[in-house]
């Protein structure tokens, strides 16, 4: 598969979406309910949006961030980290009326997410307005990506600046409460990687989880709909992917599982990289396995030794 042609192809990545905190609890034995339990915690930055654009800018592809973020010191905070990693941050916009964003996280003792909450209130201002006062990043991007904790009103605002602009458009259901936002735009998107539920979901089939088979069928589905790649994730089974001319899958790569948290993320970020520098999908998929399985490995939602050079090395052993 080739991305459609770009007006701006050598610019940078222009992502949309949530940023917050992640306070993330592994399990050190097994979950007992009212009571406390032993856990290994850590906070880290988080948030899909800002977790794509900082493995976009690690693999060395430039990313302009459009967040919120609160006028606090986890704000602060979130701000210098991902501006380290290389990220353009200077349109992020600073909120005074809620907190930044944050995600509180279990995982099981294998490093499993066991569920999850999230208080994204932060991105409610990021409004159809606020997008139109950074119309010059529209105009630089070679590609915009979505996540689906945007309004439905932003979001039709986004889409309508990408059919101006003529960019591709990438999106991240995020979630199963927030997918449902994104079937209006099916025919307009280059790209859409959900995992297994968000793709039944989306594609109005019945949830088969642990299948290959009923997810390939879903990414065809999805390809029926308009989309031209389709990506679903399996978390332990790899990943299956459809266009209108092809379709594959390709198995996880074996490694210990440290933190589940932002591996998907990562992948995202590793196809898209691969696609707008012209690698074949077939390896575009295998890399972004390869970062999934590299995140998989680390104590966070992003890795900081996330290269280019690293995802070869990986698929190399």
């Amino acid at each position: 598969m080739e991305m459609p042609i770009s007006p701006n192809p050598e610019g940078p990545v222009l992502v949309i979406g949530a940023a917050g905190i992640d306070i993330v609890g592994r399990l050190r034995g097994e979950l007992h309910k009212e009571t406390s339990n032993q856990a290994y915690i850590r906070t880290a930055p988080g948030g899909v949006a800002r977790n794509i654009a900082e493995n976009l800018a690690r693999l060395g592809q430039p990313a302009v961030l459009l967040t919120t973020v609160g006028l606090d010191d986890n704000g602060d905070y979130l701000l210098e980290q991902t501006a380290r990693a290389g990220v353009d941050i200077g349109s992020v916009l600073r909120a005074d009326n809620c907190p930044t964003g944050a995600y509180l996280g279990v995982l099981n003792n294998h490093g499993s997410l066991a569920y999850a909450l999230d208080d994204m209130r932060a991105v409610a201002s990021v409004t159809p307005e606020y997008l139109e006062a950074n119309l010059e990043h529209f105009k630089a991007a070679s590609m915009l990506f979505l996540d689906a904790n945007l309004s439905k009103e932003t979001l039709r605002k986004a889409f309508s600046l990408a059919r101006k602009h003529k960019l591709p458009v990438g999106a991240d259901p995020t979630a199963i409460s927030l997918a449902h936002r994104l079937k209006p735009y099916l025919p307009g998107l280059t790209m859409i990687i959900p995992n297994e539920a968000e793709a039944c979901l989306l594609s109005d089939r019945p949830v088969e989880t642990g299948k290959r088979r009923n997810a390939l069928a879903a990414a065809k589905q999805l390809v029926g709909l308009g989309v031209k790649l389709a990506i679903v994730t399996l978390a332990q089974l790899g990943v299956v992917y459809a266009t209108s001319e092809t379709s594959g899958q390709i198995p996880a790569i074996r490694t210990e599982i440290v933190d589940a948290t932002g591996a998907g993320d990562a992948l995202t970020a590793a196809v898209i990289f691969a696609l707008l520098n012209d690698i074949p999908l077939d390896d575009a998929m295998q890399l972004g396995v390869s970062a999934a399985s590299l995140t998989l490995r680390h104590p966070g939602a992003t890795n900081p030794e996330l290269s280019l050079e690293r995802l070869y090395d990986q698929l190399a052993m």
